[in-house]
């Protein structure tokens, strides 16, 4: 597949707002010849979604501005601004902002696929602008699409 140059201007992609957080798609894996899938998200303190893992893709953070914890398997996080977290398919992991304002950070799923997944179920929102907070909605959304976008939950506890 032959894919051209794109330009996403400041303030651009397809933004929604899902658990709390404020995703912005970057590039899909249709725009980057099927290697990867690059989004921003916008995360308000004391947020993040729920406990997960992908079956088909590995996921790389790169935290921009805040204070974040990632928890990978059984290890745990401190993030700032300039780290970087790698986390391989099968390994169950979350992220929660731990600071006092919001935090923003890149991710990028490796094979794409997963930014299908915020479109379908997040609710239309604003890039740099808070969404409202994680519901039950949300992990039910979910939990629904799941196995369509290869990643599995614990069950609700």
């Amino acid at each position: 597949m032959t894919v051209g140059p794109v330009h996403v201007p400041a303030g651009g992609g397809d933004t929604v707002w899902l658990v709390g957080d404020t995703y912005t798609t970057l590039l899909t894996g249709a725009q980057t010849g099927g290697a990867f899938t690059l989004l921003e998200a916008l995360v308000p303190p004391d947020t993040g979604p729920p406990p997960h893992w992908h079956t088909d893709a590995d996921e790389t953070f790169f935290l921009l501005d805040g204070t974040m914890e990632f928890h990978v398997g059984d290890d745990v996080y401190e993030a700032t601004a300039g780290t970087t977290v790698f986390v391989p398919k099968n390994v169950r992991h979350h992220f929660r902002n731990t600071g006092a304002a919001p935090a923003r950070m890149l991710f990028i799923y490796s094979p794409p696929g997963m930014e299908g997944m915020f479109a379908e179920i997040g609710t239309p929102g604003e890039r740099g602008v808070q969404g409202p907070p994680l519901g039950e909605a949300d992990v039910a959304a979910m939990i629904g699409v799941a196995a369509k976008y290869k990643f599995e939950m614990p069950p609700p506890a």
